[in-house]
């Protein structure tokens, strides 16, 4: 008899643990310690064990070492009043287990039951309090590393999708003076509208779907490289060629001891930057973009030649967004400097950046 009782809250434990995914960890736990105490309560009517029965008071060790790791798993797992009931339960069940053994009847009796189920739940319970705390901690730095990705898709949107639609805007309302006398141009300009649309198009498409995926990587494709220095010419040709501004792109073909992460910050303040030239400084009519390695840092120069509507104060013209201020942050982020402000007749967009940490 003894023996079908010392086997009966293992057993448990070993079913319960297959059932888990169906009815939760606090389930199980909160079983296994019914049919410990269950257990105890039929040693008491059967009669106490013989402490030299070593069988069972091997396989009892089992169940106390089931029972409290039940107690870990549960608090790590669960939390709230369920949590709670099933691990107060195995305490209970834990300060009865010694009971099987002798009569612990009457206050000293009682008192040794309860310090030893205390002494004995007191660890587990506070090795899974703090792989709980371990799990929010993770689950917290998890979820801020995907704001910030979030966030800074949201900005790739802002700043590409923005300078392809400001070019469009450009080129439409240029389109519809060249439509009245020069039908070719007026042609090609539009041409040059529907492949600007679709690369707008295809940029919101991919932020989009980024976007929608839990982890910011989606289902599709994975994230390419951000463009840097290299696509600088590229990026130039095509604001010369949307409108009747001149970019002039001073910048080396390669420069390879730029940082990723600089570059690509370089590229996407020249996007800005040519951006606001568009929306804000309509009678400009020359850009010129430097971009200089000087010993350990990066400097980046956008001025245009005037015609903007320059704001009373501040460091962005008046009517503009919040390009300029989250690039500002990103480029302090990086340990560098950003100035945007009147320069001569023109508007000019000055930054800073160390090639190296320290």
């Amino acid at each position: 008899m003894s023996q079908m009782l010392a086997l009966a809250a293992p057993a448990a434990v070993l079913c319960g643990w297959f059932l888990r995914s169906r009815y939760g960890i606090a389930a199980v736990c909160l079983a296994a310690a019914v049919v410990s105490i269950g257990a105890t309560i039929g040693a008491w009517a059967a009669g106490r064990w013989a402490e030299s029965e070593r069988w069972t008071g091997l396989v009892g060790m089992l169940e106390l070492a089931s029972l409290l790791a039940l107690v870990v798993l549960t608090l790590r797992a669960e939390g709230g009043r369920r949590g709670a009931v099933a691990v107060w339960t195995i305490g209970g069940a834990v300060a009865l287990w010694p009971s099987r053994f002798q009569d612990a009847s009457g206050a000293v009796g009682a008192l040794t039951l309860f310090g030893f189920g205390s002494v004995l739940t007191l660890p587990p319970v506070l090795i899974g309090l703090y792989l709980r705390g371990l799990d929010e901690s993770r689950r917290r730095s998890v979820a801020a590393a995907r704001r910030a990705q979030r966030l800074e898709l949201a900005h790739d949107l802002h700043d590409f999708v923005a300078h392809d639609v400001s070019g469009m805007v450009a080129q439409a309302q240029a389109g519809t003076v060249l439509a009245a006398f020069d039908p070719v141009r007026a042609a090609a300009l539009f041409e040059r509208i529907e492949q600007a649309g679709l690369q707008a198009l295809a940029s919101l498409d991919r932020t989009v779907h980024l976007l929608r995926s839990e982890d910011g990587e989606g289902d599709g494709p994975e994230r390419g490289p951000q463009p840097g220095l290299a696509e600088l010419a590229e990026l130039t040709e095509r604001f010369t060629g949307s409108g009747e501004v001149v970019v002039r792109l001073d910048a080396p073909a390669e420069e390879p001891t730029v940082p990723r992460e600089v570059a690509a910050t370089a590229y996407r303040i020249v996007v800005e930057a040519l951006t606001n030239v568009r929306r804000h400084a309509p009678a400009a009519r020359v850009v010129d973009v430097r971009v200089r390695s000087e010993g350990r840092r990066l400097t980046v120069r956008v001025r245009d030649d005037g015609g903007g509507v320059s704001p009373p104060s501040g460091s962005r013209r008046g009517g503009g967004g919040s390009g300029l201020a989250g690039l500002s942050a990103r480029v302090e982020a990086l340990g560098g400097t950003l100035s945007a402000g009147c320069e001569g007749s023109g508007w000019q967009v000055a930054v800073t950046m160390p090639l190296k940490n320290g």
